[in-house]
């Protein structure tokens, strides 16, 4: 089952009346059925968020635009520990020098010349270092 697929099921579980759209009232039920808590008022708020053309309603739209910017939070996320596994310094970016002592850490040796060519595939600015979001781009 494809992504979009695997969309379309979620929603139409949330979407208990098959009216296509779904209500403060359905997103409460089905949070809940799963164990989580939602008030009506956060339920009310959410949608309001989620609904994009203001019927007081989110439909498959809204729903799937929501899960992958969830989804893509939590890829950021994900690779802002990496990133924090690299970037050993303090300095906020990957040193050829960090970069060669993680490298070691995961069995690979590579000398710093090494690592300087690694990392100038990727700095886009040209510093010699990689900063969070050009380590974003190499890893996306």
């Amino acid at each position: 089952m494809d992504k979009v697929s695997q969309y379309v099921c979620v929603f139409n579980h949330f979407d208990e009346n098959g009216d296509g759209k779904i209500s403060a009232s359905e997103l409460r039920q089905c949070v809940e059925a799963i164990g989580g808590k939602l008030s009506w008022k956060e339920a009310e708020s959410l949608v309001e968020v989620l609904d994009s053309d203001k019927d007081g309603l989110v439909g498959l739209d809204d729903f799937v635009r929501f899960v992958e910017e969830v989804e893509e939070e939590e890829k950021v996320e994900d690779l802002r520990e990496a990133f924090k596994m690299y970037e050993m310094e303090g300095c906020g970016c990957i040193t050829p020098k960090s970069l060669k002592r993680m490298l070691g850490r995961l069995g690979e040796c590579k000398s710093i010349d090494e690592c300087q060519g690694m990392i100038a595939r990727f700095d886009l600015n040209g510093d010699g270092v990689l900063t969070f979001d050009e380590f974003r781009v190499m890893m996306l």
